[in-house]
């Protein structure tokens, strides 16, 4: 691709795109942005665009693509949704006053960690992009919401913890710095799918130095200037909105991973990815965007103070206690338009008349929102939101004098700024008004005196003001009445000398007229940006607000309790609990409560009873009632003492992980490592059928290990579910694990699930059962049930497909068997017998594979036939 054989325009493109090899760079041209070479080839394909060539006579033809200016930004978002990366190149300079080549510069580049488009982002969800540093074993995370302003950065001991916390933040974008943690961008790519970007060195900007004021840790303050510095260079304006970045520990929230995540169906819905069938979606019944975000911010970090978390409820508590007030406060709440990404656009420079209007009815609310809180203000509960809610009226008054109530969405047309507010745009206006009644007087005018009744004044940008006559009326017209100006099929066209002095009037002032009113526009907004950190304090304000009446909404309308907590002791008292997304979903069905006591003297409950019983529900309403409740939310209980759990951990359900090349059994062993590794005797541990995803009695021997350690050396709340009913015995020898089983009947054939935890071990699994209720065919649930008999009578050799053998012809083959584990004496051994036996206790069978240990296995047979 030799520059000098392209012409300058395209010598100008091919320079910037060295610029910005990782973006697809849209060119400016005229109307249309353009994109050339191998950018125009695949955009070409990803947006079903078609596909042309520049210089078509040349032999150096150029692949060439292009969208509508007006219409980019779907084109734009589109890519920015499958994970690239867009450099917008504008012309910097008037063509009317330039003389050769336009200069053309890039003046933002949009990448998925860092738009600011509405269309292109959830009302409900933070879009965050952050950047990861790392030195001596700890690593940094900084992360913003380049539409908020949020800034927030942390330190990390481990690697495990960045998975987590990046995964927990569904971060669209991180920041490394070239060559460095090469392997976790791969990780974090193969896991996330999140797109990875690269600085080769940073700086720290003096004039953001007040962005890093409350940050105390070194690496943190690398880190933040890492991500600030991408953030100047990809989009090249102003950042006035970003907020001071805050410094947080993760210790000092309630801590899970991703696997308590997804098991618990937090946010994502198992079935299919969505937020319905999740505790997010019970629990957002927020009105504001702000209010949404929140909340899912408070579900990824529940509290672990107390006193915090009792906070939090005396709010909740109060807004139960003024039902009338509270429904006033959600119709107020859902006239708040989006403050935070409202005062973003000001600062960015993206924000139009609507958007402000928008702002100034969100602010002339606030009043009624202080008022109905202050009826309800019991005990000073509210006292520091009270504080904190500045319905900042001097925005509000500026707006509310300067922008017309329904403005235009373009703001460079005029019609936005109101009547009074300046007297030289009035003016202006007023020319414009009489100009133009003017003409409309001079249409009735020339009707009359022609005696030609459709005789019209129009207007077009191309040739201005002018009479039009129809042809079959052009006899009745005096000549050199009019000047001709433009035939066309079926008129003439005409203008007099007194009509173009006109228009240059009219014309004058309209363009003078937008031009000003444009200009005022940019000074209102100026002066609404110098208050934008109160508008952003008081969106927080209002988003707390709005977390807290949905905590009580929901909690009245399911009938949730407050729980109470105490710090001597992890003892755990739950008395009818239930699972509040179940629940929800059964709608009129009635669930079936259940209690959870874990006392001192009592750590672990082994949980035994059919598959549908309830067993993993019974362990997931536990979890979601401890992490409901250090949120601030009441719970669904009928009472609930608890204590403060610093992390959860959860091993249930069998999954693979396909892309990082592990088995169900591998990904088993991996997420029951890291609780083993990480739980402290204040966690909670869901051990769902431990071992059941390799051999019987290695799965078995790991749950049994499992157990011992988690009893002996962590002294963590566990709730451990299995199938091995072996396991039951352990209650004999390990003084804090309980038996619990989930009941079921069987009546006249069928089973019936009671999902009643019920105390000591299950009789049976009832899986045969079970698989009856799910339909399979009778001859194989028969079949299953003389293989099940036979096997717990010991008689599994005879498990083959043949028929079921009679009685008799079961006794005598029992007699002919030979019982390799009894005693030598009395087998009655001939030299073969000994030879096969010899060979089997010589054996390495653990270290065959399962076709060696097959032929090893039909060569003993032979020797014995």
């Amino acid at each position: 691709m030799a520059k000098t054989e392209h012409t300058p325009m395209m010598k100008q493109y091919l320079s910037i795109k060295e610029d910005y090899p990782d973006c697809f760079l849209f060119y400016r041209l005229g109307d249309f942005y353009e994109l050339f070479f191998e950018d125009a080839n695949r955009v070409a394909q990803i947006l079903e665009l078609t596909l042309t060539s520049r210089n078509k006579n040349s032999d150096v033809q150029v692949p060439m693509c292009g969208v509508p200016y007006h219409s980019a930004q779907r084109y734009i978002n589109k890519l920015i949704d499958l994970g690239y990366k867009v450099a917008i190149c504008e012309q910097v300079e008037d063509p009317k006053t330039t003389k050769g080549m336009v200069k053309r510069e890039v003046v933002q580049v949009v990448t998925p960690g860092t738009v600011m488009e509405e269309s292109a982002m959830g009302d409900k969800t933070n879009t965050y992009i952050g950047a990861i540093l790392d030195q001596d074993g700890q690593y940094s995370l900084a992360y913003a919401d380049l539409s908020t302003g949020e800034i927030q950065v942390t330190c990390l001991d481990d690697y495990q913890e960045v998975i987590t916390e990046v995964g927990a933040l569904q971060i669209k974008e991180l920041v490394f710095l070239q060559g460095k943690l090469v392997g976790l961008q791969e990780d974090l790519t193969k896991r996330f799918g999140l797109v990875i970007s690269h600085l080769s060195d940073f700086n720290q900007d003096q004039e953001s130095k007040d962005l890093y004021k409350a940050i105390q840790h070194p690496l943190n303050k690398s880190c933040l200037s890492l991500l600030l510095d991408y953030l100047r260079q990809t989009q090249k304006r102003s950042l006035d909105h970003l907020q001071v970045a805050q410094e947080y520990e993760t210790s000092h929230y309630l801590i899970y991973g991703q696997e308590a995540r997804r098991n618990l169906e937090l946010t994502q819905s198992l079935k299919d990815g969505s937020k319905k069938g999740t505790l997010l979606w019970l629990l957002d019944e927020s009105q504001t965007a702000m209010g949404g975000r929140m909340l899912k911010h408070w579900l990824d970090k529940p509290l672990i103070n107390p006193q915090q978390i009792a906070k939090r409820q005396d709010i909740v508590a109060n807004l139960l206690d003024h039902f009338i007030e509270r429904s006033d406060l959600e119709d107020r709440l859902r006239e708040v338009y989006d403050l935070e990404r409202l005062a973003g656009r000001v600062a960015y420079g993206t924000v139009n008349a609507k958007d402000l209007v928008q702002l100034k009815e969100s602010l002339q609310v606030i009043p009624q929102v202080k008022d109905l809180l202050t009826l309800m203000e019991d005990q000073d509960v509210w006292a520091d939101l009270l504080d904190r809610l500045d319905p900042v009226p001097q925005v509000a008054q500026l707006i509310q004098e300067a922008i017309v109530d329904d403005p235009p969405l373009s703001i460079t047309e005029g019609d936005m700024i109101k009547s009074g507010y300046n007297e030289e745009l009035d003016q202006y206006l007023d020319a414009m008004v009489n100009g133009k009644q003017w003409i409309a007087k001079l249409q009735a005018k020339e009707r009359e005196k022609t005696g030609i009744k459709n005789l019209k004044v129009g207007y077009n940008k191309v040739f201005g003001y002018y009479i039009e006559i129809t042809k079959a009326n052009l006899d009745l017209l005096e000549d050199d009445r009019y000047d001709r100006k433009q035939t066309l099929a079926n008129a003439e066209r005409f203008v007099t000398q007194e009509l173009k002095e006109k228009e240059k009037l009219i014309l004058e002032a309209e363009d003078k007229s937008k031009a000003l009113s444009y200009e005022l526009f940019l000074d209102i907004r100026e002066k609404v940006k110098a208050h934008i950190k109160a508008i952003q304090d008081l969106a927080k304000a209002v988003a707390e607000i709005d977390v807290l009446q949905a905590f009580a909404k929901v909690s009245e309308k399911y009938n949730y309790v407050r729980p109470s907590y105490h710090t001597e002791s992890q003892s755990v008292s739950i008395k009818e609990g239930r699972h509040p997304v179940v629940e929800k979903v059964m709608q009129e069905q009635q669930y079936v409560p259940n209690d959870v006591d874990l006392n001192d003297g009592q750590d672990i409950l082994l949980i035994t009873g059919p598959n549908m019983s309830g067993k993993s529900t019974y362990m997931r309403q536990l979890a979601l009632t401890l992490i409901m409740g250090q949120m601030g939310c009441y719970v669904p209980a009928k009472s609930a003492d608890l204590p403060i759990f610093d992390k959860v951990f959860t091993r249930i359900g069998a999954m693979d992980d396909l892309f990082g090349g592990q088995s169900t059994f591998m990904v088993e062993m991996n997420e029951t490592n890291h609780a083993l590794q990480n739980a402290s005797s204040h966690s909670l541990l869901l051990f769902d059928e431990i071992g059941r995803g390799t051999a019987t009695y290695d799965g078995m021997a790991l749950a049994e290990a499992i157990i011992e350690y988690v009893h002996d050396e962590i002294g963590a709340k566990t709730l451990f579910s299995t199938h091995y009913h072996e396991l039951t015995e352990l209650e004999d020898r390990l003084d804090r694990l309980t038996n619990v089983h989930v009941g079921a009947e069987e009546e006249e054939g069928s089973l019936v699930f009671l999902h009643k935890v019920l105390s000591g071990p299950s009789d049976k699994s009832y899986g045969v059962q079970v698989a009856q209720l799910a339909g399979l065919p009778q001859p194989v649930i028969d079949r299953a049930g003389q293989v099940l008999n036979q096997l717990e009578a010991g008689k599994s050799k005879q498990v083959t497909s043949q028929p079921a053998e009679s009685a008799e012809d079961q006794s005598k083959s029992e007699a002919q068997q030979l019982d390799l584990f009894a005693p030598e004496e009395e087998l009655s051994m001939t030299n073969k017998h000994a030879e096969v036996i010899k060979q089997l206790q010589e054996a390495q069978i653990m270290n065959m594979t399962p076709i060696q240990a097959l032929n090893f296995l039909n060569d003993l047979n032979q020797k014995l036939h």
